[in-house]
């Protein structure tokens, strides 16, 4: 198993993070229209706060989450206006979901 393997598998056995990386497949089913993200934008995520809505949890609990899938390389963000807004990085998920496949 690589060095990166592991951290991955353990930023998806909490089940809040796990739960956002599957809603932020689909960010149109799951979370609310992003108003304030201009529509000019080359990135399409979806902003903490919506993430915090669908959770229940604080906003310190979520940033907490979000960083941790940020630090694997699962998600990545941007910062527009006073918002912060998260997608998936499909890329890496991939290379992941390959290298579990062969490993296991």
């Amino acid at each position: 198993m690589d060095t990166l393997t592991l951290p991955v598998l353990k930023a998806l056995s909490n089940e809040t993070r796990y739960n956002i990386l599957e809603w932020l497949k689909d960010p149109d089913e799951n979370f609310e229209p992003q108003i304030n993200l201009p529509k000019n934008s080359d990135f399409k995520g979806v902003c903490v706060s919506s993430i915090k809505k669908k959770t229940g949890m604080s906003q310190s609990v979520i940033s907490g989450h979000l960083v941790q899938l940020q630090k694997v390389g699962l998600v990545e963000s941007k910062h527009i206006s006073q918002w912060t807004y998260y997608r998936r990085n499909e890329e890496n998920i991939k290379r992941f979901k390959e290298k579990i496949q062969v490993d296991l």
